[in-house]
C-alpha cells in the first residue's frame, strides 16, 4: 500500500511540473520515513550527496559541459555545417545530409540532443528553407539530427546511465560511436530517398569548387582533433574517462583562447552555464539514490524479475516491451529523467536474463532518442519549432518518416550485438 501510495506521488509530481529530480527526492523521503522511520532517512540524507558528488566519476560530467560550453563560444561550430554543406550541399538533399553530419559533430561538442537541437536550428534550418527545401522536410531533418547527440561521445546520457548501472562509462562512451555512425548513416539514407521521391521538397545546392572545399576544412580541423584526442585516450587506455574530459576542457579551452574569443564574459558565462547544468543533473542523481534506497527496501526489483519469470517470456520478448516502453516515455520525458527513472529497476531485471549491460545502454538510449521527435510530446520537434519559429504540426510530418526509418536501425542493432560491442571489445 506504501509503494503504491508513493509511485501515485511521484507520477502526480511529475504531471503538475515538478522537476524529477525533486520529484523523486520527495517521494524517495516520503517512502524512506514511512517503511524505516526518520532516524535512518536523515542517515541516508546525511551520506547520500556527498556519495554521489564525491564519486571520481561524476566529474566527467562538468567537464564535458566545460569543453561543450567552451567550443560553443570558439565560434567554430558554425563551420561544421558551412564545411559539410559544402561538400554534400549539390547532391539533392545535400543540405539535409549535411545537416546530419552536422548533427553528429553537434553531438560531439555538446553531448546534450537538446542543446544540438537549439544549435541546428539556428544554422542548418534557416539555410535548408533560403535554399528552397520544403519546411516540413527540413524541419524533420534538424529534429532527427539533433538526437545524435545522446549517441556521439561525449554523451552526457551515457555518463548518467553509466553511474546509474553501474557499468564503465569508458566502454559506454566508446561503445556509442558505430551506433552513432549508424544512425547518421540512416538519416542522411531517409533524406536522400525523401529526395528521389520528392525533388521539389530538397533542391541541390549550387556546387563549391575543390579547391574551396579543401580550404573549408582547415576552421573545422581544430573541432575535429579536439574530439578525436578525447576519444583516442579512452579507447586506447591512456586515460580513464574523467580524466579524458579534463583534457578535453582545457584543449576547449586552449581553442577559445586561439580564436581570439577569450574574454571575462565568456569564460564565466561558460562557467555558470556548466556549472547550471551539473548541479541539475546532481539533483536529479540525489533524487534517484533516494528513491533507489525506497526501491531496494521495498524489493520491488526482485518481484519484478520473479515476474518476468513466470510469465514464462523469452528474453527478446520482454526486451522489445522494454524498448516500446521508452519511445513512450521518450514522448512526455527529458532522456536523463528516462533513465533516472527507469534505469534501477530495468537494469536488474535485463541482466537476470543474460543481457549485456553496455549493449542494453546504447540500445535503451538510441530507443530514448526516437520518443524525442515522437508526438504528442517530442521535446526535440518543440525546441526546432520555437527556434525556428515554424508550426509544431509541420516538424511532426517532417519527421514521421525517420521514425520509421530509426526503428529499422534500432532493429539493426538488436540483430547484430556487434555493431555495438565491436570497439569496446577492442579497447585496452
Amino acid at each position: 500500500m506504501i509503494t503504491a501510495g508513493i509511485l501515485l506521488s511521484l507520477l502526480a509530481l511529475l504531471a503538475i511540473g515538478t522537476p524529477v529530480g525533486f520529484a523523486m527526492l520527495i517521494t524517495g523521503v516520503a517512502g524512506l520515513w514511512l517503511t524505516v522511520g526518520w532516524q535512518a532517512t536523515l542517515g541516508v540524507l546525511e551520506t547520500t550527496p556527498l556519495a554521489i558528488a564525491g564519486t571520481f566519476e561524476f566529474l566527467t560530467i562538468p567537464l564535458f559541459l566545460l569543453m561543450a560550453e567552451f567550443v560553443l563560444r570558439s565560434g567554430k561550430v558554425d563551420d561544421l555545417f558551412r564545411v559539410t554543406a559544402a561538400w554534400v550541399g549539390r547532391v539533392r538533399g545535400g543540405l539535409g545530409m549535411a545537416t546530419a553530419i552536422a548533427g553528429a559533430g553537434f553531438g560531439a561538442i555538446c553531448g546534450t540532443s537538446t542543446a544540438s537541437a537549439a544549435t541546428l536550428s539556428a544554422t542548418s534550418l534557416p539555410a535548408m528553407i533560403r535554399q528552397g527545401y520544403a519546411p516540413s522536410f527540413a524541419a524533420g531533418v534538424v529534429a532527427i539530427s539533433g538526437t545524435l547527440a545522446m549517441l556521439i561521445p561525449p554523451s552526457v546520457a551515457m555518463i548518467v546511465y553509466g553511474l546509474l548501472a553501474n557499468v564503465d562509462i569508458g566502454r559506454l562512451l566508446i561503445a556509442g560511436i558505430l551506433p552513432g555512425l549508424l544512425v547518421m548513416a540512416t538519416i542522411v539514407g531517409t533524406v536522400y530517398l525523401l529526395a528521389l521521391r520528392r525533388p521539389q521538397d530538397a533542391p541541390s545546392a549550387p556546387s563549391v569548387a575543390l579547391r574551396d572545399r579543401v580550404r573549408m576544412l582547415a576552421p573545422v580541423g581544430p573541432i575535429v582533433a579536439l574530439f578525436a584526442l578525447v576519444t583516442a585516450v579512452i579507447y586506447l587506455g591512456l586515460a580513464t574517462p574523467t580524466e579524458a574530459a579534463a583534457v578535453g576542457a582545457f584543449g576547449a579551452f586552449i581553442l577559445l583562447a586561439w580564436c581570439g574569443r577569450l574574454t571575462r564574459r565568456n569564460v564565466v558565462d561558460a562557467l555558470r552555464r556548466a556549472a547550471h547544468g551539473s548541479a541539475m543533473i546532481l539533483v536529479i542523481l540525489l533524487g534517484a539514490s533516494v528513491f533507489g534506497y525506497f526501491f531496494a527496501l521495498t524489493q520491488i526489483t526482485t518481484s519484478l524479475v520473479d515476474g518476468v519469470g513466470a510469465l514464462g517470456l523469452a528474453p527478446w520478448q520482454v526486451l522489445v516491451i522494454i524498448l516500446l516502453g521508452y519511445i513512450v516515455l521518450g514522448s512526455f520525458l527529458d532522456q536523463i529523467a528516462i533513465l533516472v527513472l527507469t534505469v534501477p529497476v530495468v537494469v536488474p531485471l535485463m541482466q537476470s536474463l543474460g543481457f549485456d549491460l553496455v549493449w542494453l545502454g546504447v540500445l535503451i538510449i538510441v530507443t530514448a532518442e526516437l520518443g524525442m521527435v515522437t508526438p504528442p510530446v517530442g521535446l526535440n520537434c518543440f525546441i526546432v519549432a520555437r527556434y525556428a519559429e515554424r508550426p509544431l504540426g509541420e516538424v511532426f510530418r517532417g519527421v514521421l518518416p525517420h521514425i520509421v526509418a530509426h526503428l529499422v536501425a534500432i532493429a539493426l542493432l538488436i540483430a547484430l550485438p556487434g555493431i555495438t560491442l565491436w570497439l569496446p571489445g577492442l579497447m585496452k
